[in-house]
């Protein structure tokens, strides 16, 4: 495991002895990687509070480094109980910038000043945000566009009976596919077989992973409606917001769009900004985006 420390100057921190009584700042961060998947972070303050978190999990080393060299010159010295105003402070230095890489670094550092603010005040962040612990139920995510609809189907349906899930998530299209499917016909093949082999209990979730325009992407919605899929995920390209909010807006799409209690296929709509977006993801919410997939600490 590789580890590489950023610690802050004597004159960033304006003396030592001349620190004010509560005036903490951010003292070093530092990223500890092991291959190109994995990137924790550690920052800690110049009384001796720490927090852990961890950056984007895809080409992490790469991660890493961006962190050290935009990330954190910029908010060593900061109030560490402020990390919205270190992630504004960060993105703005960062204007030219405002790409993946930037927000992937800064998820990491994001992470683990929340995790020191609840390390000091005893804690959890779902807590601090003023929610409350609780269970949640998992999903099972296929993550293969390589497998027949059949084989899926069987293969969810056994991890149905052993691992005990009560939703899946499968999917559909193609990677930025121009309205191509993975190959002609799979998506409608592959819906119903899935939804055949699991059963009408369980809950079915799909991503689109930015595969269609919107007319397209309101066709496929009617036929996901049918077969009861309660999730549409990112199925315009995720930097169209645009395209997205036309999805939402379209009554007769079976996605979004309907009177509240009616939404029987609602669109989630991946996290832009987290992911360089131009625009905050909250513009989303004005076009009445049903449901927003926050960065899993890079966006993907």
């Amino acid at each position: 495991m590789r580890s590489v420390c950023h610690q802050m100057s004597r004159e960033l921190a304006g003396g030592w002895d001349e620190k004010e009584a509560g005036d903490v700042k951010i003292a070093s961060i530092e990223t500890f990687t092991q291959g190109t998947n994995l990137c924790v972070v550690r920052v800690r303050t110049d009384d001796g509070a720490e927090g852990w978190g961890q950056a984007s999990t895809y080409n992490a080393d790469i991660t890493a480094a961006v962190l050290h060299r935009q990330v954190a010159p910029v908010a060593l010295g900061a109030d560490p109980l402020d990390p919205a105003a270190i992630s504004l402070k960060c993105i703005e230095a960062n204007y030219k910038f405002p790409w993946s890489y930037v927000c992937r670094a800064l998820a990491g550092v994001d992470t683990a000043l929340w995790d020191l603010r609840g390390r000091l005040e005893g804690k959890s962040v779902c807590e601090l945000l003023g929610g409350r612990p609780r269970s949640v139920p998992a999903y099972g995510s296929s993550m293969r566009r390589d497998i027949k609809p059949e084989e899926e189907a069987r293969r969810l349906a056994r991890l149905r009976d052993e691992q005990g899930f009560r939703a899946f998530k499968i999917r559909i299209g193609s990677v930025c596919g121009h309205d191509r499917d993975e190959w002609p016909g799979r998506t409608e093949s592959l819906v119903p077989a899935v939804r055949r082999a699991v059963g009408d209990d369980v809950r079915l979730l799909v991503d689109g992973n930015s595969c269609y325009t919107p007319a397209r992407a309101i066709e496929v919605g009617r036929m996901l409606e049918q077969h009861g899929v309660c999730h549409f995920e990112e199925p315009c390209p995720y930097w169209e917001l645009e395209w997205t909010a036309q999805v939402c807006r379209r009554p007769e799409s079976g996605c979004g769009g309907r009177r509240a209690g009616q939404r029987s296929c609602p669109v989630a709509a991946d996290d832009p900004y987290a992911r360089g977006g131009h625009r905050p993801a909250g513009h989303l919410l004005c076009w009445r985006t049903d449901t927003l997939a926050p960065g899993r600490r890079h966006g993907r």
